[in-house]
């Protein structure tokens, strides 16, 4: 495995664009019930995370290529929380790069980004999803609700606090 650059956006091109489409359908191969109604979908919802949360998208790059990205947003109101909290909207390796650590680099830079601003994180992981609870469960991430088929996690933070949090 050659080396793991973890970095910001810096731009959606088309090109990106695709990758992203790419992985992200990858990644959701036998649960589409999470992943949208296809790459249309996931194009639309890709786009609009760029645009709520820019310095907070992450990609992670195995040479040229983005192997996984994560969308941190430090600016998101949380109707259940009734304040403006840190939010992971998206979240992916590509299956091909997955068992290498990359998930976990990018979530450690997720949420050292996020601890700058906010004292509690929250995500939406699918009920079905056993495998991405007990990740996020390794960093922190307790179960505190459901709405239909997804799970809110959340994770409390100290602003300023570095640490991930891992186990």
């Amino acid at each position: 495995m050659v080396e793991v650059k973890i970095e910001r956006l810096k731009e959606l091109d088309q090109e990106t664009l695709e990758r992203l489409i790419e992985i992200y359908m990858n990644a959701y191969e036998g649960m589409r019930e999470y992943g949208g109604e296809g790459e249309s979908y996931a194009k639309r919802y890709l786009r609009w995370c760029w645009n709520k949360a820019k310095d907070g998208f992450f990609v992670a790059k195995v040479g040229d290529e983005i192997a996984g990205f994560i969308v941190c947003d430090s600016d998101w109101y949380s109707k259940y929380e009734g304040r403006v909290v840190g939010a992971v909207h998206e979240f992916a390796v590509d299956k091909r790069f997955q068992g290498h650590g990359i998930g976990h680099r990018l979530m450690e830079k997720c949420l050292e980004y996020l601890a700058k601003q906010n004292d509690r994180i929250e995500l939406w992981v699918g009920e079905k999803n056993e495998g991405a609870a007990r990740f996020y469960e390794g960093y922190g991430f307790r179960r505190v609700g459901q709405s239909g088929i997804w799970v809110r996690m959340v994770k409390d933070v100290r602003k300023g606090d570095n640490s991930s949090g891992k186990n």
